[in-house]
């Protein structure tokens, strides 16, 4: 498993570097006001929309080419500190398509696709059929948040220097195995600070909302309409908390479970794909012959952390890249053919398809270049949670992770570390997301979800408080339930959207 572990990971960016691998800096774009007037008044500056160049690698999901002529981008200047506006600024990349029915547009629709870490200028418009119909009346926007991609995109170690960070041993057997993982983490962190010092403080998720009313308002509208996804949700749910009485109407899909700390949240994550790997083998033994079983993953994990095996470029899938590669493929059914293929195929010496998915979930591109997606990750969440967890700490809490997940318990355990001596310190110790007086939220819960589980729907719903969060169930597998090709979910997320069609709070999709 990667070692940044936060709800979800970024679904959308993974799928497209996957479909590319399978088959075959600071903001920019645009102008905005000056620097001092943006400082004195942010709200009052005017975006400069013009055509989008392609993605640089530095973006999770890029593929090189510009997303065509329906799409435009700008530059939105905000206060790098809220409570002492004068002091700098950040770009905030952004893209949009204007909606196609002018005459019934209801405003701007901004999607938040998740990780923490995940670009919004590359995912929108690579996955933008999905969202026709709600072009119709929206704008459809989205966004770089800040120390992501254009947005002032953090890196902290060099590319050839995260190829061995990935393949490094992420759960260890031994202590002396522990403390060089402590280590690791410690010489990252270190790197992150001398890259990236001066924005490390102020990329955490309340400054992200607070970004998002300044867009709004830059942008022109009363209401912030919201479509967000894994993350997303939780940057939503802060949003709904901060500024109540302007939230429109929101979807909040793949949810996170905002009263978990991130014990709670690994411990659920463990959980999660736990099911997911469950589900995936029971239905690829309904439909072949050549199914892995549990069994034999844990035993290929465990010859791999001995012996890794060829990968491709030079490279070796090593057991902790093969863990992050079996997670990847549980986040879609669209990826379990290939996780038949590659477990096969690295049991038979061959890492190459394994290692793909791995570097995906990794924000690795065919160029052997790393987006910012687990740097940004790490800087959001440990900006974020004030929890510091120690080797002995999570020596304790271990047994019960792999009584959670034989497969995935080790690693989602030994994620925790991801903050051990990080140099910031943490807001929260769980977020505040209730929202008294804001309109219903529509909150989205997957039962087969690996990445968000179920639960953490319902939990979201209460949270935001009484009439606010309106649940629906989708009885599905993935992660998130709208992009999943279900016609009810669709329906019923389109009439909340485009009509302001409240559905009753349980309705379930199947």
């Amino acid at each position: 498993m990667s070692s940044s572990v936060r709800a979800g990971g970024l679904l959308c960016a993974a799928l497209l570097t996957l479909s590319a691998v399978s088959c075959a800096g600071g903001g920019e774009n645009g102008g905005s006001a000056s620097a001092a007037a943006a400082a004195a008044a942010p709200e009052r500056q005017r975006l400069n929309w013009k055509p989008c160049p392609a993605p640089s690698g530095s973006e999770s999901g890029a593929t090189g080419k510009a997303p065509g002529a329906d799409w435009e981008c700008s530059t939105l200047r905000a206060p790098l500190d809220y409570g002492n506006p004068g002091n700098g600024s950040v770009d905030l990349a952004l893209i949009r398509a204007k909606a196609t029915d002018r005459a019934h547009r209801i405003g701007s629709l901004v999607f938040n696709f998740g990780g923490p870490g995940g670009s919004g200028i590359t995912t929108l418009p690579a996955f933008a059929d999905d969202y026709t119909k709600l072009r119709t009346r929206y704008d459809l926007v989205s966004f770089d948040p800040r120390g992501v991609g254009r947005s002032s995109g953090i890196t902290c170690l060099s590319d050839k220097e995260l190829d061995a960070y990935y393949a490094a041993d992420a759960a260890p057997d031994t202590k002396e195995q522990a403390k060089s993982l402590v280590e690791r983490v410690g010489k990252y962190a270190q790197a992150c600070e001398k890259r990236a010092g001066k924005i490390l403080p102020h990329v955490g998720t309340s400054n992200a909302a607070r970004d998002m009313d300044l867009m709004r308002r830059v942008l022109g509208d009363d209401k912030l309409h919201y479509f967000g996804v894994s993350y997303g949700t939780e940057l939503g749910g802060v949003y709904a908390h901060l500024f109540p009485d302007k939230v429109g109407r929101a979807l909040f899909d793949g949810v996170v479970d905002p009263t978990s700390d991130p014990v709670q949240g690994s411990l659920g994550q463990a959980k999660g794909f736990q099911l997911a790997l469950g589900n995936y083998m029971d239905a690829c033994v309904k439909n072949s012959d050549n199914c892995p079983t549990e069994q034999q993953i844990g035993e290929l994990l465990r010859r791999l952390d001995k012996k890794p095996v060829p990968g491709a470029g030079g490279r070796e899938l090593t057991r902790s890249l093969a863990t992050a590669g079996i997670a990847q493929a549980l986040y879609s059914q669209d990826f379990w053919d290939y996780l038949t293929e590659g477990i096969e195929d690295a049991e038979n010496g061959d890492g190459k398809l394994l290692l793909a998915l791995a570097d995906a979930l990794n924000g690795r591109g065919q160029d052997g270049r790393y987006s910012t997606l687990q740097a940004s990750l790490n800087a959001i969440t440990c900006a974020d949670f004030a929890q510091r967890y120690t080797a002995v700490e999570i020596e304790a809490k271990a047994p019960e992770f792999r009584r959670a997940s034989p497969v995935f318990g080790d690693f989602m355990a030994w994620s925790l570390t991801q903050c051990t001596g990080w140099p910031v310190k943490g807001e929260w110790r769980t977020p505040d997301v209730s929202a008294k007086g804001a309109p219903p939220i529509l909150v989205v819960g997957n039962t087969g979800d690996p990445a968000t589980p179920y639960e953490g729907a319902r939990a979201m719903a209460r949270e935001l408080g009484p009439g606010v969060g309106v649940e629906l169930t989708y009885r599905g597998q993935g992660h998130g339930a709208y992009d999943g090709g279900n016609a009810c979910v669709k329906e019923v997320v389109d009439a909340y959207l485009l009509e302001g069609t409240v559905p009753q709070p349980g309705k379930i999709c199947s």
